[in-house]
């Protein structure tokens, strides 16, 4: 679940992390009054969960009320890479000696937390690592272990931070990690991490992001969720207990298991289509976890044609058939479906579709034979 910066910041704050004050504020007035109350100059800054926001005109410093109210009206509705802007944060303006980059990342390759440190600070960090690799520090930190004082002093030398900073650098790097296992996050990000002319150090910026399936441990943080943000596709499937990533092409896919529904994906790759999504709905899948699968599935409006690829284990094929039955007499899809059903109950289930006589349905024995069967139906509509 990724975070506005505000929200961000205040996660910060309950682990001392200095950032500047502000306020959050979603219309033109309640912006306004944040300014008034912080004082001038301030930034108004736009709240989305992307990033670049500045160099799109979403972040402007206001000298004065009028200022401050002209920059509310234009940037609040603003679209910034497809997303809309609900919401400004209003900030006292920074002054800024230095720039740096600080981060803490989950490494799935090294399974262990990654820090980084750069001095190139302001930039994106995808450009540093293009440009002067050697200009980023990073350090994996053994989760037993933790991050110690050395961890941040180390890290502070390598990436040349100025002289009189590398404590209070190696300390910001610290409360990060502190953030970053504490709130059991998959990233803590600060660019630009400021140093001021008074040398003190202060994250002008947030991004975190935070692992779903931790929430239920974090009341406070599972509240901040902004459903108006998320794909609506991808909201559904949650709402219905399913595991649904939402992909580019134009070809649903619903297998049970991760590891069939990634295979399944790769066959239709192969066989030149492009799949829309990935659905795995679990071992064991019952008849209305099937037609809540399709109802999800058919929710996106470029899906063409929807594969399943079913192997029954736990899963018992006349079950998904049930499901698939009972799916196209709520739903009447009008896309093809190519089904694949072998494993426990395969015979009991292809009878079952064979006697139903689906509209639009095609059985195939083998995944090869179902990919290439259903890249053929989606061309076909498309």
């Amino acid at each position: 679940m990724d975070l506005l910066e505000y929200q961000g910041k205040q996660l910060f704050a309950r682990h001392g992390v200095p950032v500047p004050s502000g306020k959050p504020a979603s219309t033109v007035q309640e912006a306004v009054a944040a300014a008034d109350e912080i004082g001038y100059p301030c930034a108004v800054k736009a709240q989305v969960q992307i990033g670049g926001r500045g160099k799109l005109g979403g972040i402007k410093i206001a000298q004065d009320r009028a200022e401050a109210q002209a920059h509310a009206d234009a940037i609040l509705g603003m679209d910034i890479r497809g997303l809309t802007v609900h919401e400004v944060w209003i900030e006292g303006a920074s002054e800024i000696a230095s720039e740096y980059y600080a981060s803490v990342v989950f490494d799935r390759s090294a399974k262990a937390p990654l820090v980084m440190l750069s001095t190139k600070g302001g930039m994106d960090i995808e450009q540093v690592a293009d440009e002067d690799p050697d200009a980023i520090a990073t350090l994996h930190v053994d989760p037993l272990l933790g991050f110690q004082d050395f961890h941040g002093r180390r890290l502070a030398f390598e990436a040349g931070v100025d002289a009189d900073v590398v404590r209070p650098v190696g300390a910001m790097l610290a409360k990060l990690y502190e953030v970053f296992t504490a709130e059991e996050a998959t990233l803590v990000e600060v660019n630009p991490l400021i140093v001021t002319p008074e040398r003190d150090v202060r994250a002008l910026d947030a991004k975190v992001t935070l692992d779903d399936n931790a929430l239920y441990r974090h009341a406070d943080n599972a509240a901040l969720r902004d459903l108006s943000a998320e794909d609506p596709q991808e909201v559904m499937a949650k709402e219905r207990g399913l595991t649904y990533v939402k992909l580019d092409g134009n070809i649903g896919i619903l297998a049970n298991g991760a590891g069939l529904s990634m295979s399944t994906l790769d066959v239709v790759a192969e066989a030149g289509g492009s799949p829309a999504n990935f659905l795995d709905a679990g071992g064991g899948s019952r008849a209305d976890a099937i037609t809540a699968a399709v109802e999800v599935i058919l929710s996106d409006a470029k899906v063409k044609a929807v594969l399943f690829n079913i192997f029954g284990g736990i899963t018992r094929c006349d079950e998904v058939a049930r499901g698939l039955i009972e799916a196209f007499a709520q739903i009447e899809p009008q896309v093809p479906f190519v089904v694949r059903l072998d494993g426990t109950n395969g015979e009991e289930g292809r009878a079952l579709l064979a006697e139903a006589k689906l509209p639009n349905v095609y059985a195939e024995t083998t995944m090869d034979g179902a990919a290439a069967k259903v890249v053929e139906l989606a061309s076909a509509a498309s």
